[in-house]
């Protein structure tokens, strides 16, 4: 009997790829700084309404930016083992087709943006040239893990100030200490584990030139992320003691602290296998959702 010919995948499917959909670790772990914000601004009472627009907004952002991202790499990604298959480094899909798509998904952001106060509306904004150039910066300069992370931080303003700073809110300034708190453990949780994903990269990378962390930071990478996880514990202890938060943050808090030492540990182990960056990285996941647990029943009691 023989076989038939293998069917060509559906441009739907094709399309569901390039936004990266297929893997929503990494459209989670974007919108956890962003749930995280929100439960704290409002004290563990979100509106619901809000939610929906926050969660909606971080889809079709990070949707955005992995189009821009593979927009600016189609001709990088073809020689890194990771990436090779992506559909426009495959040439699956056209780069006319990729630049439709990616302003179909900011138009999306734009729209749920316009619910939002004239601050957050214009956080939304500044956030979109970091998102754009942020792809150009493993060409320049060495540590663009840090570009990833200040584009990350704007989750956090972002949906504070969604709640903070409208007209209703009391006459003080709506980012305060507990907001900058949050926004340096997110930038510095950034740091540590997006580090951890570009080090299954690194022959790759120092092969075709391309900058990185990971290489930057040579041999005392694994110190490098564990310094970034123990930065991030301590802002989010203050976080709590500014916030009086009860004691289900500090459970949690604990939890993720063992977590990401048990990571650090791993990390400097002589002989990892590829697959343990990739599995640390999606650990993050439940991680933050770990701590999402303890903020939301920490600012009840």
């Amino acid at each position: 009997m023989s076989l038939s010919p293998e069917r060509p995948e559906p441009i739907w499917l094709t399309i569901f790829r390039l936004l990266r959909w297929d893997k929503p670790e990494g459209r989670l772990i974007l919108m956890l700084p962003a749930l995280w914000a929100i439960v704290l601004a409002t004290r563990g009472l979100p509106p619901l309404q809000l939610v929906g627009v926050i969660v909606l907004g971080t889809l079709a952002t990070s949707a955005a930016g992995c189009v821009v991202n593979d927009l600016w790499d189609r001709d990088i990604d073809p020689k890194v083992q990771r990436t090779r298959n992506r559909p426009l480094a495959a040439r699956s899909l056209s780069v006319k087709v990729g630049l439709v798509v990616a302003l179909i998904a900011f138009g999306c952001a734009w729209g749920l943006s316009l619910y939002l106060n004239p601050l957050t509306f214009w956080l939304c904004v500044a956030a979109v040239p970091i998102i754009v150039v942020y792809p150009l910066a493993k060409r320049i300069f060495p540590v663009p893990q840090l570009v990833l992370a200040m584009a990350w931080g704007f989750a956090v303003l972002i949906s504070w100030s969604a709640v903070s700073c409208n007209a209703t809110a009391a006459p003080t300034p709506c980012l305060g200490m507990a907001t900058w708190l949050l926004w340096g453990a997110t930038v510095l949780w950034t740091l540590g584990f997006d580090i951890v994903y570009a080090m299954s990269d690194r022959d790759d990378d120092r092969r075709i030139g391309i900058q990185s962390g990971a290489l930057f930071f040579g041999a005392y990478v694994s110190h490098a992320v564990g310094i970034f996880y123990a930065g991030t514990v301590l802002c989010l202890m203050q976080l709590g003691i500014v916030m009086s938060l009860g004691l289900a943050f500090w459970f949690t808090l604990v939890i993720a602290a063992l977590l990401w030492a048990w990571q650090y540990y791993r990390l400097c182990q002589k002989t990892i296998p590829h697959r343990t960056y990739a599995q640390l990285f999606r650990q993050n996941v439940a991680i933050g959702f770990v701590l999402l647990v303890g903020m939301l029943l920490g600012t009840r009691g």
